[in-house]
């Protein structure tokens, strides 16, 4: 197949950090984006379970950032394969490797806030540990897990069968990387100006033959976190990034060809404040939700039990029945009970009948209205 190689934009070579930024041109946009990072922010601070209530936020960016690779998958399938699942990764009976890819990104990313929870640097190493886990399985396993290129690798429109653009060559990629990171650990520049400019030097490096789009979303989340610009890892802009592809495309390239960092760092911020205003709507309705059914599960359940069971919907909103009675810390008499209560009332539906030894599988509706993409 003969691929076009005139329209390719090279990579910026002794380009990065720009030296001389002019906010003027993007300094409307960061004082819009700061003021919606710190308003979402504010509810983050207000929201004691947030790790609960924000859990499916975590699978929303899971299957936006895989489908923007061109990996579909659902909601509804992913938590599927969660209630089935739960820590062991299997090709298992009619599961897409879609889907196992995107289970992998979700799992990656947590993985990876677990890591720096722990103490862990940001660093190569953690960017190599988060490559390693989401190629894992399925198709990524043969594209080098944890490896840098050693290739030369490309940007490609496959639909024009074009070079998009030709990202660092293997040979300086060491050298690119480290000063990425001595940016990363020096630069003075404004958390959300910092985060611009990683996650487009990030893809412009393209470290890994395959993954680097997911993992640089990641690191958007993952550097506003670790630098307290947002005080729980759950801020995702994959949402905003897919519904306006080609600019983004586009705007990164023009960084290469025309070294306009600005544009870049207007795009991203604009990204950044409408994905914050949308996310804080999406957080204010899933806690307004869990208000309401903390009263509700309290009146049909008529049990000390019932905000473990909520806890459990919320963070599980697709279920088998024996992950219910097995892991909401509930005994298992009063969860079966549960179980039939909260169908009665259609708080859950049932998804899949019980059939043989396997447990019918049953989905809270009211918060899966919330969070399906």
């Amino acid at each position: 197949m003969q691929i076009n190689l005139d329209s390719a934009v090279v990579y910026h070579y002794d380009q990065f950090p720009p030296n001389n930024l002019n906010y003027g041109n993007f300094i409307n946009a960061l004082v819009k984006a700061t003021d919606a990072v710190a308003r979402y922010d504010q509810m983050l601070k207000n929201m004691h379970n947030s790790e609960i209530l924000l859990a499916p936020l975590r699978n929303q960016e899971a299957v936006i950032s895989s489908r923007m690779e061109g990996t579909i998958s659902t909601m509804d399938e992913i938590l599927k394969y969660e209630a089935d699942h739960a820590d062991d990764i299997a090709d298992g009976y009619n599961v897409r490797s879609e889907v196992i890819e995107t289970i992998l990104y979700q799992r990656a990313l947590k993985a990876a806030q677990k890591a720096m929870e722990d103490g862990y640097p940001f660093s190569q190493s953690l960017i190599k540990g988060i490559h390693q886990r989401l190629l894992s399985f399925g198709r990524g396993a043969a594209k080098f897990p944890g490896q840098f290129k050693t290739e030369q690798n490309y940007l490609a429109d496959p639909f024009k069968k074009q070079i998009l653009f030709i990202p660092i060559s293997p040979e300086k990629l060491p050298e690119g990387l480290d000063k990425l990171f001595n940016y990363i650990d020096k630069s003075v520049h404004p958390a959300l100006v910092k985060a611009a400019l990683t996650h487009i030097e990030f893809e412009a490096l393209h470290p890994f033959k395959d993954g680097n789009g997911r993992i640089g979303r990641m690191l958007i989340t993952l550097m506003l976190w670790s630098s307290n610009t947002i005080t729980a890892p759950h801020f995702y802009v994959s949402g905003y990034l897919e519904e306006n592809k080609n600019l983004y495309i586009d705007t990164m390239r023009n960084v290469s060809e025309n070294g306009d960092w600005e544009a870049w760092c207007g795009f991203f911020l604009e990204a950044v404040e409408q994905q914050a205003i949308r996310n804080l709507a999406i957080a204010e309705n899933i806690k307004a939700l869990y208000e309401e059914m903390k009263n509700t599960f309290a009146d049909i359940l008529s049990s000390k039990w019932s905000v473990n069971a909520l806890d459990f919907v919320f963070t599980n909103p697709v279920f088998r029945n024996n992950k219910f009675t097995a892991n909401s810390g509930i005994p298992a008499p009063s969860a079966a009970r549960f179980t039939r209560a909260l169908l009665d009332k259609n708080i859950i539906i049932t998804l899949e009948e019980a059939s043989g030894r396997r447990p019918a599988l049953y989905s809270f509706e009211s918060l899966m209205e919330l969070v399906r993409v």
